[in-house]
């Protein structure tokens, strides 16, 4: 007998589909994001100074028609996180926070409405640390979140930085899982052309964000962090030889707080399935293992899986176990879910 082959997404985006104007209410913030809706079921996404940044429909922000394609393609659950250019970590703390409370009533509004379908991933105003505690507490609290989506970086800081302890002390102690995503990708102003600050950029903020927590001692301070990195890790697993090897060649420099071989961290934390290619999506398996692979889309923009891991399910060298645990089990042992 097979096993039921619905599925849990673990990366997928949702926007409000009406959001206030930050710019007018706040003074400033070119910025700021605002959606233009042209017609039904369709917006501009614009900065705040006019440019246009994409153009999305309905499946960003209607949940009746992201359960629509959802039941097309098998999937029970998702787990719906703010599109990252959101964030706003550049903002003044307080207007970030009046923003994430915003987002975060709104995503677990939906989780309310739709309990068998959805569940939210909340952000935080991580420039100031104090506020991004307070606002985790509320939402697992008060909103029933499960965890956050939080970027490569916040501003100056990468993530090994002393500055987010109270966060990860306060993440794992209240049980909240982490979904680490890139964005404000590095060096793109040498990168203008191509699309290449997400085919370059967004890999390597990953794989920035990896070997911070990892080097910095995160892994090893907070064990019981439940940590997802997107896009099946970026570049970090095809790089993990030349980065053992960097920390045997030169530990003056790469292991100065004193960790384990980085090869031995890959049962530390967490991936998604989203690398578009069999043979790679075989290579990352071969390196976590099914217990820390989740199938992740990054839905519903062009970049993403949105047949929703349909091709793990169709590999005929996994056998059922395997499947299930890549597919839902991983997914609810992240989310923290039954």
């Amino acid at each position: 007998m097979g096993i039921n082959y619905k599925k849990i997404d673990v990366h997928a985006h949702i926007l409000p589909q009406n959001m206030p104007n930050l710019k007018e209410k706040y003074g400033y913030g070119d910025e700021f994001i605002y959606l233009d809706h042209f017609q039904p079921g369709k917006a501009n996404m614009m900065k705040a100074d006019g440019t246009f940044f994409r153009v999305i429909d309905e499946l960003c922000w209607n949940p009746e028609a992201i359960i629509a394609h959802m039941d097309k393609n098998d999937v029970e659950l998702m787990a719906l996180s703010i599109v990252p250019v959101l964030f706003y970590y550049w903002a003044e703390p307080k207007h970030t926070l009046e923003w994430s409370r915003y987002f975060n009533d709104y995503i677990a509004k939906i989780q309310e409405n739709y309990p068998t379908r959805f569940v939210g991933l909340a952000t935080l105003p991580m420039q100031d640390i104090t506020l991004a505690c307070e606002e985790l507490t509320r939402c697992k609290y008060e909103l029933n979140l499960p965890g956050v989506e939080i970027g490569t970086h916040i501003e100056h800081r990468n993530l090994d930085d002393p500055y987010y302890y109270p966060f990860y002390e306060t993440a794992e102690k209240l049980g909240m899982c982490l979904f680490v995503h890139p964005w404000d990708m590095m060096s793109q102003e040498k990168m203008p052309n191509y699309f290449l600050p997400w085919l370059v950029g967004m890999p390597a903020e990953t794989s920035l964000a990896i070997c911070s927590m990892m080097f910095g001692g995160i892994f090893d301070k907070y064990p019981n962090l439940r940590v997802l990195f997107a896009h099946g890790g970026g570049c970090f697993p095809q790089t993990l030889g030349r980065i053992s090897h960097a920390y045997h060649a030169r530990p003056d420099l790469c292991n100065i707080h004193k960790v384990a071989d980085p090869t031995t961290y890959t049962d530390k934390f967490y991936i998604d399935s989203l690398v578009h290619d069999e043979e790679t999506f075989r290579f990352i398996l071969k390196m976590f293992g099914p217990d820390k692979i989740a199938m992740g889309s990054d839905f519903p923009f062009p970049l993403g899986d949105l047949e929703h891991g349909k091709f793990i399910a169709l590999m005929n060298d996994l056998d059922e176990t395997t499947k299930a645990k890549l597919l839902r089990e991983t997914a609810k042992k992240w989310l923290g879910i039954e």
